[in-house]
């Protein structure tokens, strides 16, 4: 996806000094989770009517689900340090990494540890292969493809982290703020992404003809932030 070429400003870059929990750590100790837990987290798993979550997503631990997202195959939804909540009307494409976990000084089992709750709001985008840590997310946000964000990031709303971009910074980012290129330079864009609307309609009708997919709690909505 390109940014808008129209700004309000323009940053200079942000190197990425501070590194918490790598990607690839954790990208690593979910391929060798014990592969009992997906089975045994599914009993946590809240989807409201009107989501799509193709069974062959991952999705573990106490997680709930917002109506109008969908949750593309091999998607992967992980509550490990605390509960997730999805809000309605985002899109998780293949092979999207979204994972609540222990800071890298915490052991999993260490007693005293208290849940954090992931917040994920309205018409976010996680594009493939991204991974998201961030516990707070806000609206009409997209994190492109194979794009990073850590666990100590708040994502505002309407910002765009490109394709391939990292940002493991402690800060929140300024609403509307596009991250770009190799060096992953900062502006501020005049409007916010525009929610998937028309995609996630044609999604919501084609993937249940080539997918199997996941129980929805009837009645059952998710509120649209927290």
């Amino acid at each position: 996806m390109q940014p808008p070429q129209a700004s309000d400003a323009r940053m200079p870059s942000r190197a990425v000094h501070t590194r918490h929990r790598s990607s690839s750590d954790v990208i690593e100790r979910v391929k060798m989770a014990d592969p009992n837990a997906k089975q045994t987290g599914q009993k946590s798993v809240k989807i409201a009517a009107g989501a799509v979550v193709c069974v062959e997503s991952d999705i573990r631990g106490d997680v709930t689900i917002g109506a109008r997202t969908v949750v593309h195959p091999k998607a992967r939804i992980i509550a490990e340090a605390g509960p997730i909540v999805i809000g309605e009307g985002n899109l998780i494409e293949e092979q999207a990494l979204i994972i609540n976990s222990y800071p890298e000084n915490i052991l999993p089992d260490a007693e005293d540890v208290e849940p954090k709750t992931m917040s994920i709001g309205i018409n976010n985008v996680f594009e493939v292969g991204c991974v998201s840590q961030a516990l707070k997310i806000g609206d009409n946000n997209v994190i492109e493809s194979k794009a990073e964000v850590g666990r100590n990031v708040i994502l505002s709303s309407g910002c765009i982290v490109g394709a391939c971009c990292q940002v493991n910074t402690c800060e929140v980012i300024q609403e509307n703020t596009v991250i770009y290129g190799s060096e992953c330079l900062r502006r501020v864009q005049t409007e916010r992404p525009q929610p998937q609307t028309l995609q996630l309609d044609f999604l919501m009708k084609i993937l249940p003809n080539y997918h199997h997919l996941k129980k929805t709690v009837k009645g059952n909505s998710t509120p649209a932030r927290s």
